[in-house]
């Protein structure tokens, strides 16, 4: 699973446009999270806890409504992130919320027919509301993956059904950055998304007394009215959680709401809606999921408070006036070309010579230590410990201070200075850290991803 590090109360929301109400929170994403930061922590949980290497996947399938390059190497930038061969197959599915059950139901066509032996899931959003519209206090982010592989294991996919109608729903424009609401909500509701998510969930299979649903629930409201339409006790709804813990989650949804189910016995469907169409998939879970109570204790975590403005900062809906620094470099030049898989795949040289390791190779042809030149390809440790650091106080924009600038003796034993995630306060000399994978700038539309350093174990 992964979870934004930020949480915005509802309240605030409503506050800010001068309304009352508004119950409890969202996750939203900081300005160094989108879906892909979210979607490369989900996947890599799910690899470790299927207890593979990431050689051993065949497959990559992700889903999301919004993919970080509407038109680019979105899932080449994932599947480096997450060390893949460069041979892997598989897809991103986008363009509506059904877009995470649409990349699930085609690695498991693919699984099926023998195209691949394992395949990696991931659903993952990050939806940018319109400001002031009555989604946006419903509005949250995160992520969940799934391995699927041919024969036995702790749960089984056995059906699907899907329904559509050709209607419109939450959608958003060519060019558009913020989802448009419902234009009708109380039509959408009783003519679109009930009557689908009731047709496709009624026709799979199921025992009413046993069955635990992931249900679709765009608004807070509407996940009740669809367990009233299916007959579904209110407490066999296992999406109810994540739902209120995180809001909604787009292409996410009917994954993450499935995660509370996933670690005892018994059939789940999962439904998913968006785009005019629903769809149900049954799975037969015979015993715990490994990572499914890992993927509890993400859910449970607080997260910190962040205010509406700072939300809204992140988002890219509230922007400062004056020119931004630019990097001196263009993302599409040779630097990024060369370097890419080396950055996003964490991959150092390690001297032939003296066994200094040099990060990123390309940026260091000759040996930092001893001057040699002839280096072998290694995979960088993710852990380690601090060795020094420094927090900047003063950053031109696009950056924001306090900036920490970290470096980390890794466990393999090489060095590397890296960002530190959040404002640094809780660095300590000799502290035991993690590298995760997080967005470092925008620059020329293009999104620039690196690895930060935080307290091992922490949620910034």
């Amino acid at each position: 699973m992964g979870v934004p590090a930020w949480r915005l109360a509802s309240a605030e929301v409503a506050g800010a446009w001068g309304r009352q109400g508004g119950r409890g929170q969202v996750a939203v994403c900081g300005p160094d999270e989108d879906c892909l930061t979210l979607a490369w922590t989900a996947a890599d949980a799910a690899i470790a806890a299927a207890g593979l290497a990431p050689t051993d996947i065949g497959g990559l399938w992700w889903g999301t409504t919004r993919p970080p390059f509407a038109e680019g190497p979105s899932w080449s930038h994932l599947a480096s992130t997450l060390r893949l061969d460069d041979d892997t197959v598989g897809a991103v599915t986008a363009g509506s919320p059904h877009a995470g059950i649409e990349a699930l139901l085609s690695a498991w066509d693919a699984v099926a027919a023998g195209t691949v032996d394992v395949a990696l899931v991931v659903n993952s959003d990050a939806l940018v509301p319109g400001a002031g519209s009555g989604f946006e206090p419903a509005c949250g982010a995160g992520a969940a993956a799934v391995v699927l592989t041919q024969g036995e294991g702790p749960a089984l996919l056995t059906g699907r059904t899907s329904r559509w109608m050709a209607a419109l729903d939450r959608y958003r424009g060519d060019g558009e950055a913020e989802t448009r609401d419902h234009y009708d909500g109380r039509l959408v509701r009783d003519e679109v998304f009930l009557p689908l998510v009731r047709k496709s969930g009624r026709s799979t299979e199921f025992d009413q007394a046993a069955t635990r649903w992931s249900l679709p629930d765009p608004d807070g409201r509407l996940g009740a009215a669809a367990g009233r339409a299916l007959g579904v006790d209110t407490d066999r709804v296992a999406s109810t959680k994540p739902r209120q813990a995180l809001g909604e989650t787009g292409a996410a949804a009917a994954l993450l709401g499935s995660v509370v189910a996933l670690d005892s016995p018994g059939p789940v469907v999962l439904v998913a809606f968006g785009g005019g169409r629903a769809t149900a998939v049954t799975v037969d879970v015979d015993e715990a999921v490994p990572g499914s109570d890992v993927a509890r204790e993400a859910l449970a975590a607080p997260g910190t408070p962040a205010s509406y403005s700072a939300v809204l900062r992140s988002r890219g809906q509230l922007v400062p006036a004056g020119d931004s620094v630019e990097m001196a470099v263009p993302p599409g030049s040779a630097m990024f070309v060369r370097g890419n898989a080396e950055i996003l795949g964490l991959l150092g040289g390690r001297c032939v010579d003296c066994g200094t390791v040099a990060f990123p190779p390309s940026i260091h042809p000759a040996c930092l230590s001893c001057g040699g030149d002839k280096f072998d390809e290694v995979a960088l440790a993710r852990t380690g410990t601090v060795q020094t650091f420094v927090v900047n106080h003063a950053m031109p924009a696009p950056f924001v201070a306090p900036l920490p600038l970290v470096c980390v003796d890794l466990d393999d034993g090489s060095r590397v200075m890296f960002q530190g995630a959040g404002t640094g306060a809780d660095l300590e000399i000799g502290q035991p850290v993690e590298l995760v994978l997080r967005r470092y700038a925008v620059e020329r539309g293009v999104p620039i991803y690196g690895w930060k350093v935080r307290a091992r174990g922490g949620s910034s």
